[in-house]
């Protein structure tokens, strides 16, 4: 018994421990998924975003170009 007590941080685990970091694990990964997802699809219109603002040098039509490719981008799929 006194190895078990030696082990510190190595401990035995409890199954309910192991399904909470599982959930965790689960949840974490479908964060990090949904976030990828959310910067791929704003990317283009981000990049076409700052390209008519470095042209024009107006945040209007910037926003405008976001917007457009934003709406082009859910159209398309």
């Amino acid at each position: 018994m006194s190895f078990l007590l030696s082990l510190g941080p190595l401990r035995p685990t409890s199954l309910s421990e192991l399904v909470f970091l599982l959930l965790l694990l689960v949840a974490g990964v479908a964060i990090i998924m949904l976030v990828v997802k959310i910067i791929l699809f704003v990317l283009p219109a981000a990049v076409i975003a700052v390209v008519v603002w470095l042209l024009t040098d107006s945040l209007y039509w910037a926003g405008v170009a976001f917007l457009a490719v934003a709406v082009i981008s859910l159209i398309k799929r």
